[in-house]
């Protein structure tokens, strides 16, 4: 009898020695490192999307709950952040704006900061066109698209019977200064040779009048 039992007992013990080695070995795995972290899905999560005024974003810090930031880049693009203050971010890649906040807390606070963007609501982008042409007003950008000014044109409906395509002009604001460029609308569209003047968020185009 007394063998009968010691031979059971050995039986159940190997039986649970089998299930714990047929564990699956993903529950023997670790954690995640910090180096790990990806930024969220979404279309401004996109390494080249370029952040603009008015794009409302939320960045966070790896394990410092603290430094984590929900805020709207303001007209001069830029934003204040908890310890490093104002950047410039406008006109920068959402890769760009990331590396200089990681470079920013690396260089004061934090050893090896990894640091996600994430626009949560981009800003309108629009253009306005003016002058003499169809449609004058007010235009959005198609979504994730450049525009040049010739397409900016057409999309007011084209020049009007007065217009002068030589004498067209682009207001365009930049870190807070106002730039005025003066163009040749006809010769961009006749001149292959000649590169197109791509159009920004913001910029107010005039076409200007024939004179008689």
């Amino acid at each position: 009898m007394f063998t009968i039992r010691i031979a059971t007992a050995l039986t159940a013990l190997f039986c649970v020695v089998g299930e714990v080695q047929a564990q699956p070995a993903a529950v023997l795995e670790k954690a995640p490192s910090a180096s790990a972290v990806v930024a969220p899905a979404g279309p401004g999560s996109a390494p080249n999307y370029v952040l603009a005024p008015n794009d409302l974003l939320e960045i966070k810090v790896f394990q410092e709950a603290e430094l984590d930031t929900t805020a709207r880049i303001s007209a001069d693009g830029k934003l204040n952040l908890p310890l490093i203050g104002e950047l410039l971010l406008g006109g920068k890649t959402v890769q760009q704006g990331t590396r200089l906040i990681r470079d920013r807390l690396q260089a004061r606070f934090l050893v090896d900061p990894q640091v996600t963007i994430r626009v949560i609501e981009p800003a309108k982008r629009l253009f306005t066109v003016l002058g003499q042409v169809q449609r004058p007003g007010t235009y959005r950008f198609p979504d994730r698209e450049t525009l040049n000014l010739i397409q900016a044109i057409g999309v007011a409906g084209g020049y009007s019977r007065l217009a002068a395509p030589s004498r067209v002009t682009v207001k365009r604001v930049t870190d807070g200064r106002e730039a005025v460029f003066k163009l040749d609308a006809k010769r961009m569209a006749s001149d292959s040779t000649t590169k197109a003047f791509e159009i920004a968020p913001g910029d107010v185009i005039t076409i200007g009048e024939r004179l008689f």
